[in-house]
């Protein structure tokens, strides 16, 4: 595996691939590498011929500089993981090459997208996102780029970013995975005890008794339930919601196929999130 630490570089090795004749793949990663991740770069290396990963904690998207400070970083084990997948090369800039002119970045604005939900509760973070993103996007022009549908939010507005600013990058939506309870993998899990790893299975039970009713009077009841039953294990319910997963709207049609159950919760002073489509409800 190749380690890049300059754009121009990483770009000049990306553009000579695809010259080549070379498919390329890009898996953009915050570090703290665990199965999901890995399954990403699976993914995209069954498809494309080459695979590039990033490992970038970005701190434009970070409205809470106590959770930045203590956002995971294991980059040593990034990069044995990484190569045990096979991974043809990883972009691991600074900061300062990220941000050459200091972190000042231009907000966005796209609906509902950037501000409800996530972005409501992250005041920024969106801006964030999208400052990065499209940096990224520079520096390794890859075919496709790979993300994981537990960020359900973000990934809208990536593929929001890609529409509008009509960037040349295919994005693949990717399921989430999970533990065996259910819980959906995470690099801040780390952070929770053992018991608040049980506590944190709950979520995706509460996903799924929102998402199995059938009834506008049924949901009703069910969402207040939910947070009720979630609060009483010392859970911090910031929203427990079902919108439209395009649009990201308030969706109370139970029979919509679109639609999307949304968490976000502090557990352990851990931020977790999480959505589970109906339709992914009705299969399980």
């Amino acid at each position: 595996m190749i380690v890049f630490e300059r754009v121009a570089e990483m770009r000049d090795w990306v553009i000579r691939q695809r010259r080549l004749g070379r498919s390329v793949s890009f898996v953009p990663t915050m570090g703290a590498l665990h199965p999901g991740h890995i399954s990403l770069i699976n993914k995209a290396r069954g498809e494309t011929d080459v695979v590039v990963a990033s490992v970038f904690v970005n701190p434009t998207q970070f409205n809470n500089a106590e959770d930045l400070e203590k956002y995971p970083r294991t980059l040593q084990d990034d990069m044995r993981l990484l190569q045990e997948a096979q991974c043809d090369a990883l972009f691991c800039p600074s900061v300062a090459e990220m941000y050459p002119d200091g972190q000042r970045i231009v907000p966005v604005d796209y609906g509902n997208l950037t501000n409800r939900f996530e972005a409501a509760h992250r005041p920024g973070h969106f801006d964030g996102v999208v400052a990065i993103v499209r940096k990224l996007f520079y520096a390794v022009p890859a075919d496709r780029a790979y993300f994981g549908e537990k960020d359900m939010q973000q990934l809208r507005v990536i593929q929001t970013l890609v529409e509008r600013e009509e960037i040349p990058i295919q994005i693949v939506p990717c399921p989430t995975m999970r533990e065996s309870s259910g819980l959906a993998m995470s690099s801040r899990n780390v952070r929770l005890s053992e018991e608040g790893r049980k506590k944190a299975s709950m979520i995706f039970n509460a996903l799924k008794r929102v998402a199995s009713v059938t009834t506008l009077e049924a949901l009703r009841e069910m969402i207040p339930t939910q947070i009720r039953l979630l609060e009483g294990a010392t859970f911090k319910v910031e929203y427990l919601s079902v919108v439209n997963k395009t649009t990201f709207e308030a969706s109370n049609n139970v029979e919509e196929h679109e639609r999307v159950v949304l968490f976000a919760g502090v557990l352990e002073g851990v931020r977790l999130i999480d959505n589970l489509s109906i339709a992914a409800a009705r299969q399980l």
